[in-house]
């Protein structure tokens, strides 16, 4: 089996195209690859299952740990031949930014991962070969097997290549040329997500066949060769005991693989809706999953949906067990400005207003402690959390106490009742399966109970 983890020195260093176009040239080769991301991304694997048609799943070590870490990995490497990691941020760069905690690194020293290095050599030559030693010594096994240039013309690469071999002892693998017509757009919260890229399919069509031309591929495919194919493992749902309604459309796209895996090993059935576009919520539902997104951008076309606002305010009001994270909490709120500034009528279900930031609030891992009992935790559990957002609400809640885990910052937040979690940090269930047998268990009483 295939196995590597692409890293880099830096964020936009182009891991993300890189990444792409090598599953799609696997795929192409009959390799049937896999992909994971390292972190809390949500946009990053949404490239990969538009290149892989498969799930591509996170790999967090801040938000679950070593062991239910490694246990997802050999979990859905199961039946592949090929598995694609990409990295996060700088390749050391983890919790705080001071230490190694989540990191890249820690995700391939954990795995035992072989690392791919994406360098993109502006401005520097022979530096390059020093900063790619320093990489290789910081720590004592740094994984670092090979060497990829990415946004460099062949006349560098021919130059540098030879260079970066003789004085790093590290092959160098390949290159991307600079290529604007496959260039993937960026705004507030990242890239934008694949359903929005007009012709993404061809875009990374265009990096693969780039790719191909431009890499040693049977010298990659030799020095990532790894342990033999897992076999395929058939995971076994029990029961389902409750139905939950999960928000997924263009503004509500935000959501883990492996929180709604862990709501399905509850015993949940899944079942899809748009608060953009639907105008009731499905029938029969015990439960309620509002994920973040975008809901700024579409805060007039929410508004517009007033029958939509009303079903979801009225059954939360009567005791519908729901999550509602970040972009789902700023909808349960009473208005929400969009990007210019203007605010539209939301649920109303929580009396917060959502207000435009100029810059990120409160952006990062945290850990919650709950303060009292409800849905979700316990009173004194200590809950794994991440925020990203530009937004903010006139009334954030005080069920919860979160505190920085380096600085130690804290402040209050949340809202957790007897039937609701809502708050701008994101869960990540796959951490703790106990939250997600939680709220399937309320789901099943609600459902007996109408």
């Amino acid at each position: 089996m295939v196995e590597l983890l692409l890293a880099a020195p830096a964020s936009g260093s182009g891991k993300t195209a890189v990444t792409c176009a090598l599953l799609a040239v696997l795929a192409k080769r009959g390799f049937s690859p896999c992909a994971f991301k390292c972190g809390p991304d949500y946009i990053d694997p949404m490239f990969h299952r538009s290149v892989l048609g498969v799930e591509s799943h996170n790999l967090d070590l801040f938000l679950c740990g070593e062991e239910r870490l490694c246990a997802l990995y050999e979990c859905h490497c199961s039946g592949h031949e090929a598995v694609v990691c990409e990295g996060v941020m700088g390749f050391y760069d983890g919790v705080g930014g001071s230490t190694t905690q989540a990191s890249a690194w820690h995700v391939a020293n954990t795995l035992e991962l072989p690392v791919l290095l994406v360098v993109r050599p502006k401005g520097a030559s022979l530096t390059l070969a020093a900063q790619i030693k320093g990489l290789c010594s910081f720590r004592e096994n740094s994984w670092i097997q090979g060497i990829f240039l990415n946004d460099c013309s062949p006349t560098l690469f021919r130059s540098l290549a030879p260079m970066l071999e003789k004085e790093t002892g590290l092959p160098v693998l390949g290159y991307l040329p600079h290529m604007e017509e496959a260039a993937f757009e960026s705004r507030h919260l990242g890239l934008y997500t694949a359903r929005e890229i007009e012709g993404l399919q061809q875009c990374i069509d265009a990096l693969a066949q780039k790719l191909e031309e431009t890499t040693d591929m049977e010298r990659l495919l030799k020095l990532f060769a790894g342990r033999e194919s897992k076999s395929t493992l058939n995971p076994i749902h029990p029961p389902e005991k409750a139905r939950i309604a999960v928000a997924h459309d263009e503004a509500f796209c935000f959501t883990y693989a492996e929180t709604l895996d862990t709501f399905r090993d509850a015993g949940a059935e899944l079942v899809e809706f748009s608060p953009l576009h639907d105008t009731s919520l499905p029938e029969n539902i015990g439960g309620l999953y509002l994920p973040g997104g975008y809901p700024e951008l579409y805060a007039q076309q929410l508004s517009q949906n007033v029958t939509m606002r009303e079903a979801i305010q009225k059954a939360i009001e009567n005791g519908l067990p729901t999550v509602a994270e970040c972009g789902g909490f700023l909808y349960l709120g009473k208005s929400l400005e969009d990007k210019t500034g203007e605010a539209f009528p939301m649920a109303g279900v929580l009396l917060g207003d959502g207000i435009k930031k100029e810059k990120l609030v409160r952006f990062g891992y945290s850990h919650l402690t709950a303060k009292k009992d409800s849905l979700l935790f316990a009173k004194g559990e200590q809950i794994p959390v991440h925020e990203f957002h530009y937004w903010d609400s006139t009334k954030n809640g005080e069920s919860f106490v979160a505190e920085k885990p380096i600085s130690g910052r804290s402040w209050q937040c949340g809202f957790g009742e007897k039937n609701l979690y809502a708050a701008f940090p994101h869960l990540y269930f796959w951490g703790n399966p106990q939250w997600g047998k939680r709220f399937v268990e309320a789901a099943a009483k609600y459902s007996k109970e109408q």
